[in-house]
């Protein structure tokens, strides 16, 4: 297709200093604990809200003011490794809030008082699993497998979980409950966007009674946060993410098409903050690169954005973004790194990558 076509009629010469609001909050008026409204948000929405800047704050607090609410910060589990738990198998009405440490049972997980003992799996690096048959409670079973072995085994998809449960059987026919490398520690956003702000009311968090480990905005207090328990009941409010990563490998042309036929249009980022949101969502694909709405026009020798708005935010890896780019054999388009410091490039628009799409 003719790169004219891509070419906006009117460029827009000034740089906005304003920023996108790039989430759409939905307050709901149902009561419910904080699982209960974590489901209720990602079958109807993207999850529960995510408040990452005073900007998200002043839009939430336009439509809530007066009712204590649920929003989708909670202490993470993850694992003694060090990986993200991204990948959860819970028993039914687990974890209930109340412990900080996990064990699996019948190939299903529960939350446990890491005081408890408890035979425990460990993970080796040449012998693969290895089940203890010796109680400890799970702090001792970690210092045990990390001294002898590597760590606390992990778990990190269904087919693991399968081949851990298998392995449990042999070692285990009691079918009694076994630690794994699962605990519960600091705080993340339910849809595991990075924790960099918080906006805690005086004296909070404080963990009450030890069983404090969802959170809760605060009527009246400016939008304020407290922790509190997770079974507690409340209306809450979900988000709509207004960026979507497509994982669909293709070429720039196609992705451009493609969000504008099922989305808005390929994402232009064009502050600190738009790069941010990106870098948040763009962990989700599965391309080394993922293309943005970033173009090179050869014959006016820039880069351009096909919302209309020239580059005036930079982020481009070295080497990469420069005005007299290679036209041949084709066209430059702009990408973002999913991996490392997640910077821009410069790449053929006939790369098949992932993509980003806009909503708003």
């Amino acid at each position: 297709m003719a790169q004219s076509l891509y070419l906006p009629l009117l460029l827009i010469a000034l740089c906005s200093i304003s920023e996108c609001v790039q989430r759409q909050y939905h307050f709901i008026h149902e009561m419910k604990n904080w699982t209960e409204a974590q489901i209720y948000c990602r079958e109807n929405y993207t999850d529960l809200a995510t408040v990452d800047n005073m900007n998200d704050t002043i839009q939430l607090m336009k439509s809530v003011n007066d009712v204590r609410l649920w929003i989708g910060l909670q202490r993470k589990w993850q694992w003694s490794s060090g990986d993200p738990a991204l990948f959860l198998n819970w028993a039914n009405q687990q974890p209930d809030g109340k412990d900080e440490c996990a064990f699996m049972r019948n190939g299903e997980w529960h939350d446990w008082p890491c005081s408890n003992t408890l035979f425990f799996i460990c993970y080796n690096m040449s012998r693969g699993l290895v089940f203890v048959d010796q109680k400890m409670n799970w702090t001792a079973a970690q210092s045990y497998c990390r001294q002898n072995h590597i760590d606390l085994v992990s778990v990190r998809n269904q087919n693991e979980n399968q081949q851990l449960e298998k392995f449990i059987n042999v070692k285990n026919p009691s079918g009694s409950g076994i630690w794994i490398g699962l605990f519960r520690d600091s705080w993340q956003w339910s849809d595991q966007s990075n924790y960099s702000f918080s906006y805690w009311n005086t004296g909070e968090p404080n963990n009450s009674g030890n069983n404090e480990n969802c959170t809760v905005l605060l009527e009246n207090t400016h939008g304020h946060w407290a922790d509190i328990s997770c079974d507690r009941q409340f209306p809450f409010v979900c988000h709509e993410d207004k960026l979507i990563v497509i994982q669909q490998n293709l070429s720039w042309s196609e992705a451009l098409r493609y969000c504008r036929q099922h989305h808005v249009d390929l994402v232009s980022v064009q502050s600190v903050e738009m790069q941010r949101r990106v870098m948040n969502v763009v962990k989700l694909a599965s391309t080394k690169a993922v293309w943005l709405g970033l173009r090179h026009s050869c014959a006016l020798g820039i880069w351009f954005w096909v919302s209309g708005q020239t580059v005036c935010y930079q982020n481009w890896a070295p080497g990469n973004g420069t005005s007299e780019e290679d036209c041949e054999p084709t066209v430059r388009s702009g990408a973002v790194q999913s991996g490392g410091d997640q910077t821009w490039i410069s790449r053929p628009e006939t790369d098949r990558l992932n993509f980003i799409c806009r909503n708003y």
